[in-house]
């Protein structure tokens, strides 16, 4: 099991106690500091059964004066949030092949 984590997420935070709670192994992967690479970020996307448009922050700055306006594709979108991490939503928690985005962080239960 892995969460993708950032610390200073205060939903990130909540859904690491989740899994701190479970008393189950996991991987915290700080995003931030280990940035995912291309065929990981797809990978995740899969799981989630999500477009990347999907897993991206749409009120964080870079992306409003960048690129809330252009048209673009998947590729695109997933470059973009390679370059820019703190674009993509958390806490991420992969388990048995099953993905949840912990938004609310209660959801991460679903997939225990």
């Amino acid at each position: 099991m892995k969460i993708y984590h950032n610390p200073r997420c205060s939903k990130s935070r909540q859904g690491l106690a989740i899994l701190e709670a479970s008393k189950l192994n996991f991987e915290t992967i700080n995003y931030l500091k280990t940035p995912l690479l291309k065929e990981e970020l797809t990978e995740i996307i899969k799981l989630l059964g999500i477009s990347p448009l999907d897993l991206v922050r749409k009120n964080e700055v870079i992306w409003k004066e960048n690129y809330k306006d252009k048209n673009l594709s998947d590729a695109e979108i997933i470059a973009v949030m390679i370059q820019n991490p703190k674009l993509i939503e958390r806490p991420i928690v992969i388990n048995n092949g099953k993905a949840v985005i912990g938004r609310p962080p209660e959801i991460i239960k679903s997939i225990l």
